[in-house]
């Protein structure tokens, strides 16, 4: 669960359609990267956890095909919540749609109680449009589309499922329910193998990973888990298929000032097994990896969000970089971000890597050169908190 107390960036109160930061005529060879940002959820003096008047959420639109400068196509508004992983997004392979589970809504009182709703948005559209809403499980979070762009994911964390959407040029159905357990497993995130042919779910309840099968647009649960380490959270697959890649946030999923994992799953061996672990810095709970599949990093929180007086609070969060060479993936170094950074996303061509930080209500702007991560000192202001954020592929 994450917030923040930063300055907000106030949509007009009269506000009813997309807001278009620039001019929407873009080449087709436009790369895309979309963001969710919550301002229900922030902090108060010190740190204390407050909650704000609903209804002023958005989903901002960049195009990062110039990675130096990434710039806003469009922001619309669109409830989401920070409440959950960074991966409650996705973008289909042409992006021509983007999905945005959001997993909170205000309830009774205010209170945030799970919502089950998919938002489709027709990225072709000019200005880009919602175009449809799907009904997904309780507390729909974590959500990948497959390499062919037909399927999608959706982790369901308070009812221990996964739905199955399929996707048809602009139709997106619900095609099927998969229980992978009960609401105490919390499924969080949900990844496919680059071959589209088996796809990984975290249960952070259970400490583990299932295993899924997927053939044509049949999801089948494969009744085998794997341990990973505490509070399975996020998840990747290499572009390769050789491994998958968990974060493992430890502490309940939150900043608790201890280390915690990474979990490295190998796909090839028969049967998959977890063959490492490595320890990372506190609460990853952001985890993306390059397009190039020789690079993957964690986003740590590391007491950013905490009271000064608390023992591990500190001023910004970091990034940790894992080199991955074959099925050996070593930890090579870090840089300091924002305060509570959520999510990260590669350029597409793994030159920059872009992380969101929720407090500071912008992007470090960070350059790839290898296995080495050098923050460029660029800060990229947007229209709201980053809670999430992705590109594609997923």
């Amino acid at each position: 669960m994450r917030a923040s107390d930063c300055r907000t960036a106030r949509l007009s109160a009269g506000m009813a359609a997309v807001i278009v930061s620039l001019a929407i005529g873009r080449a087709a060879s436009a790369q895309l990267m979309i963001i969710g940002n919550d301002e229900k959820v922030g902090f108060g003096e010190n740190m204390a956890p407050i909650t704000r008047e609903p209804g002023h959420d958005t989903v901002s639109i960049l195009d990062i095909s110039q990675p130096a400068t990434p710039r806003i196509v469009a922001t619309m508004p669109l409830p989401n919540t920070i409440v959950g992983p960074p991966t409650n997004l996705a973008i289909t392979p042409h992006q021509d749609l983007a999905l945005v589970a959001n997993s909170l809504t205000p309830g009774e009182g205010g209170k945030l109680v799970p919502d089950d709703k998919v938002y489709v948005i027709d990225l072709k559209a000019n200005p880009p449009a919602v175009i449809g809403t799907v009904t997904a499980g309780k507390q729909a979070s974590g959500m990948a589309i497959s390499p062919d762009g037909t399927l999608a994911l959706v982790a369901n964390r308070a009812d221990g499922s996964i739905s199955v959407l399929s996707i048809s040029g602009k139709d997106v159905k619900l095609s099927d329910t998969l229980s992978l357990g009960t609401a105490a497993d919390n499924v969080s995130a949900v990844a496919f193998t680059a071959d589209g042919k088996r796809a990984l779910a975290a249960k952070f309840g259970a400490n583990r990973v299932a295993l899924l099968t997927v053939d044509g647009n049949k999801v089948t649960y494969d009744k085998r888990d794997l341990p990973t380490g505490i509070n399975t959270y996020n998840i990747v697959t290499t572009p390769d298929g050789k491994l998958a890649i968990t974060a493992d946030t430890g502490g309940g999923g939150s900043s608790d000032g201890n280390v915690d994992t990474v979990s490295v799953i190998d796909m090839q061996a028969d049967p998959v097994r977890v063959i490492d672990h490595i320890t990372v810095g506190d609460s990853p709970e952001g985890l993306a990896i390059s397009p190039k599949g020789d690079l993957v990093v964690t986003v740590e929180a590391r007491g950013s969000n905490q009271p000064s007086t608390s023992w591990y609070a500190h001023p910004a969060g970091a990034v940790t970089a894992l080199r991955v060479n074959g099925k050996t993936v070593t930890r090579v170094g870090e840089v300091n971000v924002g305060r509570l950074p959520e999510g990260a996303v590669f350029s597409p061509d793994g030159s920059y890597l872009y992380v969101g930080n929720f407090i500071d209500q912008d992007l470090s702007v960070l350059k790839v050169d290898g296995d080495k991560l050098t923050d460029t000192g660029q800060r990229f202001k947007l229209p709201g908190h980053p809670a999430s954020m992705r590109a594609g592929p997923q």
